[in-house]
């Protein structure tokens, strides 16, 4: 593709969160293209955060701000079909970052569209995922978008650089020496690298944590939550129906007073490296958790098989970008159909840190029958069969055994 030539761009829309990064973008961008900004900030529930964002943007040089609330879209349209979907990367990860940023895509290039933009940008690093993220999603609204990537162009190769350019432009500094690191938030976790993380044996302090209480000052007394799901979507918490959105940040609450979701982790990023993050996620480490106990008794066993071995390629699809990929829709359709029946209830016991299963039922697609399963005297199945179940799977097995007895008597 063409290298972006500054002449061209007229208008840019930002996808800008007014940190450090994007705040000096911005500030970049009017320096460096000589064009209008357009500063979008979505709401996808940093709470306080987003307060000062439209002064602090127009203070910087945004020719015009827009800050939209697409809470509910996000849990709706984006984590709940991830959820649906059970999907973890690399046995940890809840992948909070890595779905919020095709809806932020998606957003962003409607806003240039309406604002007759010529280019769209964003702060993300050329190390990173999120580059890959973004410019994934803006191709596939528009295959013929500029994108103008600073971290791919500048000679700001450092933080210290960053913060010398920022002091320069009388830019506000949100990272200090107290608390050197960056942090990305939304309704799903809230996520934590850089500074003093990237020594991957130090643990990280637990004045950096924001959503949960440390496990050790947890309450005492267990907290027993009930989640009701119906075509594999949570819709209810201890019988109050509640949107996406609103339920959600309601188990954030429940599961941050019991330390709930805390995630340490050194995984492998789309580029090839290996980077440290440390995440909260207390109410999705609910809902997966109840999720998958309602699943266990409603899925059939087979259909169970197929989508637990196309969780590991969907969570990578998320992680890389594919959002809006022909085959992470199609996995998705295949996902969705095995969740018509997880319909039910699920509780959850939450104590200090951990998030355990103590019950679950369906109403109307349980597969468990007590007198199938039964150690009890039952009419139903007969034990003298499994021994013919057994010699037939065993017949491999006695057969390779035979012909290598037979091979070392030779």
């Amino acid at each position: 593709m063409a290298k972006v030539q500054k002449q061209d761009i007229k208008k840019i829309v930002l996808a800008y969160s007014g940190g450090l990064d994007t705040s000096i973008i911005l500030k970049w961008l009017k320096n460096e293209y000589g064009c209008k900004v357009v500063a979008f900030s979505a709401d996808l529930g940093q709470g306080d955060e987003l307060d000062p964002i439209r002064d602090k943007a127009l203070a910087t040089g945004a020719d015009k701000v827009y800050i939209d609330d697409l809470k509910e879209e996000f849990v709706r349209d984006f984590v709940f079909p991830l959820f649906r979907a059970s999907a973890i990367y690399e046995s940890h990860y809840l992948l909070g970052t890595s779905i919020a940023r095709p809806l932020i895509a998606k957003r962003q290039m409607e806003i240039a569209a309406k604002e007759k933009c010529d280019a769209v940008s964003h702060g993300a690093t050329g190390k990173g995922n999120d580059q890959v993220r973004f410019e994934l999603a803006y191709y596939h609204f528009n295959p013929a978008i500029k994108v103008v990537a600073p971290w791919r162009e500048w000679t700001l190769n450092s933080r210290q650089a960053l913060i010398e350019y920022a002091k320069k432009n009388d830019i506000p500094i949100p990272v200090t020496k107290k608390r050197p690191w960056s942090s990305d938030r939304n309704l799903l976790h809230i996520s934590f690298e850089g500074g003093i993380l990237e020594d991957t044996w130090a643990e990280a302090p637990e004045e950096m944590y924001v959503l949960t209480t440390s496990p050790e000052k947890a309450p005492n007394k267990p907290q027993y939550v009930e989640i009701e799901f119906r075509n594999g979507n949570a819709v209810a918490v201890d019988g109050e129906k509640m949107t996406p959105a609103h339920l959600l940040a309601h188990l954030n609450y429940i599961g941050g007073q019991h330390g709930i979701g805390r995630v340490d982790l050194l995984e492998n990023r789309s580029v090839g490296m290996k980077s440290r993050g440390v995440y909260e996620t207390p109410g999705g480490t609910i809902l997966r958790e109840a999720h998958s106990a309602v699943e266990q008794i409603t899925m059939d066993r087979e259909v169970m098989r197929i989508r637990d071995g196309l969780i590991p390629e969907y969570a990578r699809l998320v992680y890389a970008g594919y959002w809006f990929s022909p085959e992470r829709l199609m996995l998705q359709t295949l996902v969705d159909d095995s969740q018509k029946c997880v319909n039910g209830v699920a509780r959850v016991k939450l104590y200090k840190g951990l998030c355990r299963t103590v019950g679950r039922k369906s109403e109307t697609d349980s597969l468990f029958n007590l007198d199938f399963a039964t150690f009890e005297k039952d009419q139903v199945y007969n034990q003298a069969d499994a021994e013919g179940f057994i010699k037939i799977n065993s017949l491999r097995l006695r057969i390779r055994s035979l012909m290598q007895a037979q091979r070392g008597k030779k």
